[in-house]
């Protein structure tokens, strides 16, 4: 009996303990501090009424002394954020401080997460500076983004830059985007040179596709340029025609999640060396991005010459 009441006792005592320690670790705001953040937070970020703000536990923090952390969440129709403030320990004070890993390279995390193999380059081979830009063949302003590339900035950094391209289709509004996207790398696995005529061609004359009145029809059409470049470059053609035919959207697929998780959502979006550029943006900003890169891989950096007027979509 006194053994039983003894193991009893240990237990009971180290559930208190257990439950102390607990209570020390995390607890719930309470209300008037609560209100106080919420407040704060609504009035800062300028967030509708209709959006919930939630104030979570408060812990203590092990990076700055004299404050603990509190847990904020914000919630929207189709979004939550969640983000962690700092609060004094008087909770008179409420901070939110970015911390960096100087350690750490974040474009070169970037860049080591997009995945390049058997990607199709333009430029220069094994270069330390790289462009990897995510594409959709309907898009207009990818379009444009092509003919900035595509013979400017390639005259003048061809030789010291490698140019990529993945798939980032807008199928919600480009509907033969994945298509030709799927036809383009069914050339790619046969002959580089007939991926990058491919693109070239399609960019700068979109309008052949669209005028057709089907969806078919530009499927049609698609196929057709892209058997036309396979003839154009002495590939197999049973080969090129069993994989248009098949229209197999792994890869592509593939892709696209890589983009999400990279934080891409639109078109044209660029990574030169993990820097990020979205949009069509002037070939300036292009030219700045790479001039960048060198400087910072030890590169030298070209002569750039005038730019020349962006040739106008047949």
């Amino acid at each position: 009996m006194l053994r039983r009441f003894l193991v009893t006792t240990i237990r009971r005592s180290l559930l208190v303990l257990f439950l102390i320690c607990l209570g020390c670790v995390a607890q719930s705001a309470p209300p008037e501090t609560a209100r106080k953040i919420e407040h704060q937070v609504r009035a800062y970020y300028n967030i509708p009424a209709e959006v919930k703000v939630i104030v979570g536990a408060i812990t203590p923090s092990t990076d700055w002394p004299g404050y603990d952390t509190v847990a904020v969440s914000i919630d929207g129709e189709n979004k939550k954020q969640d983000y962690k403030f700092l609060l004094s320990k008087d909770r008179g004070t409420m901070l939110r401080v970015t911390k960096f890993d100087l350690t750490k390279d974040p474009f070169a995390e970037l860049m080591s997460k997009i995945d390049v193999a058997g990607r199709p380059s333009r430029g220069a081979k094994s270069a330390k500076v790289v462009v990897v830009n995510f594409d959709d063949f309907e898009c207009p302003f990818c379009s444009r983004m092509h003919q900035t590339l595509f013979p400017e900035i390639l005259k003048e950094y061809g030789d010291r830059v490698t140019f990529i391209y993945k798939d980032y289709p807008l199928s919600e509004i480009h509907p033969w985007a994945i298509h030709a996207a799927v036809d383009a790398n069914c050339l790619a696995m046969q002959n580089p040179d007939a991926y990058w005529d491919f693109a070239d061609y399609i960019h700068a004359n979109k309008r052949e596709v669209d005028n057709e009145k089907t969806i078919p029809a530009r499927f049609d059409a698609i196929d057709k340029m892209a058997i036309l470049q396979g003839q154009k470059h002495s590939i197999d053609a049973v080969k090129l025609q069993s994989c248009v035919k098949a229209q197999n959207e792994d890869s592509v697929r593939a892709s696209m999640k890589e983009a999400d998780g990279l934080g891409v959502n639109a078109t044209p979006t660029l990574f030169i060396n993990g820097q990020k550029i979205d949009g069509a943006v002037p070939v300036s900003e292009v030219r700045a991005a790479l001039d960048t890169a060198l400087k910072d891989a030890g590169q030298p950096v070209p002569e750039h010459l005038p730019s020349a007027p962006a040739p106008a979509s047949k």
